[in-house]
């Protein structure tokens, strides 16, 4: 099946700014996590989709080369190529001949894959970074056996066919010349070793299925979409390889209150009419607690406030923190009773407005609009 669109994957035009693209990831992520969307069997698919699309489109470079090349580029994208084609030429060769096209080796040791893992994080560990633990499920080496896929006590053998190189060899004669066509062993499987017994734990394979606990030390300032690298804990190398490594991709949980914007916080506190008219000193919360913020007299409703360095932390600067924006939101008081009324009334008496009061009952508006009095 061909891969949509980036652009259209994310729901952004291709002049879609940067923090465009970021704020249309986050919504998306947040929306396909498969934690938060249980119920779309899904879910899964469409947040590997958006965070793909996510990685490619908020580099640069990355997106440079898809806006030229879009999904043909076979060098973009961690070098995986847009087909599919996860080694490059090397893997194309074994899609026809099976082997290690034109005398590619692949007897000796071979690293681990990497692994990517989906953390979600609350609003405040994202901002000030936390140490947590995630579970990987991954391949390690079986302690019954040590790895060598044998019954203890028993022996193992160079493969008789291989020769102890996991390949078998076949020379085709063509027009151009003889071409050498490596294969690997049937009969050992590529192991280049001969098992009289197999292991009980593993069946022969030397390795298990395990699921490990990793500390994960998340800096503080990461958004949604930011990933880092813990390098070794991915899936474990092959006849001596080193291990992979394990790729943490961070999508934060909205906050009830705080409204991330990059490194800006913003939030809206109510002030009362008598506050805003005549000014006053509240506590507001921030991410760090309370403080004090002066409301001068006369502030209208939606006024902006800015409390400097109370925002998120820039990630990898250390010291640097954005603003947090207060909007201020005047609340229109209720269920006033007949004094407060009168004193609002010489108020606006006092200040030359007129008022037209409403004083007919609902039911009598009601019958009006029947009759359409």
């Amino acid at each position: 099946m061909s891969k949509r669109d980036f652009y259209e994957v994310l729901g952004v035009g291709k002049e879609a700014t940067p923090d465009e693209i970021k704020k249309a990831y986050r919504k998306a992520a947040r929306q396909y996590h498969p934690d938060v969307n249980k119920d779309d069997p899904s879910a899964a698919d469409k947040f590997k989709e958006v965070t793909e699309a996510y990685e490619v489109l908020s580099d640069s470079d990355k997106r440079a080369r898809y806006d030229r090349f879009g999904h043909q580029d076979p060098n973009a994208f961690g070098g995986g190529g847009a087909d599919g084609f996860g080694g490059g030429f090397g893997d194309i060769f074994d899609m026809f001949f099976g082997g290690g096209g034109g005398g590619r080796q692949r007897g000796g040791p071979q690293r681990g894959q990497d692994l990517q893992f989906q953390m979600q994080i609350d609003f405040k560990e994202a901002a000030f970074g936390a140490d947590k633990e995630v579970e990987i499920p991954r391949w390690e080496e079986c302690d019954t056996c040590q790895g060598s896929g044998a019954k203890p006590g028993t022996n193992v053998s160079q493969c008789g066919t291989c020769h102890g190189s996991g390949q078998q060899e076949q020379v085709i004669s063509t027009p151009l010349g003889r071409m050498v066509n490596r294969t690997t062993c049937r009969t050992c499987g590529g192991s280049g070793k001969k098992i009289e017994q197999r292991c009980g734990t593993c069946h022969g394979e030397g390795k298990v299925r395990k699921r490990r606990k990793i500390k994960v030390n998340i800096p503080a300032g990461v958004d949604s979409g930011n990933r880092i690298r813990i390098p070794g804990a991915g899936e474990m190398g092959q006849k001596g390889g080193p291990q992979g490594d394990l790729f943490i991709v961070f999508v934060v949980r909205d906050h009830d209150f705080f409204e991330r914007d990059g490194e800006d916080v913003h939030c809206q506190v109510p002030v009362t009419f008598v506050q805003a008219a005549l000014g006053d000193e509240i506590e507001v919360p921030t991410i760090d607690g309370k403080v004090k913020m002066k409301i001068p007299p006369g502030t209208q409703s939606g006024k902006v406030f800015r409390l400097r360095g109370h925002g998120i932390p820039y990630l990898n600067r250390n010291n640097t923190r954005g603003d947090q924006h207060v909007h201020v939101v005047v609340v229109t008081p209720t269920n006033l009773n007949d004094k407060q009324k009168d004193l609002l009334r010489e108020l606006a008496a006092s200040m030359g407005e007129e008022t037209h009061e409403q004083e007919r009952s609902l039911f009598e508006r009601l019958k009006s609009a029947f009759l359409g009095d």
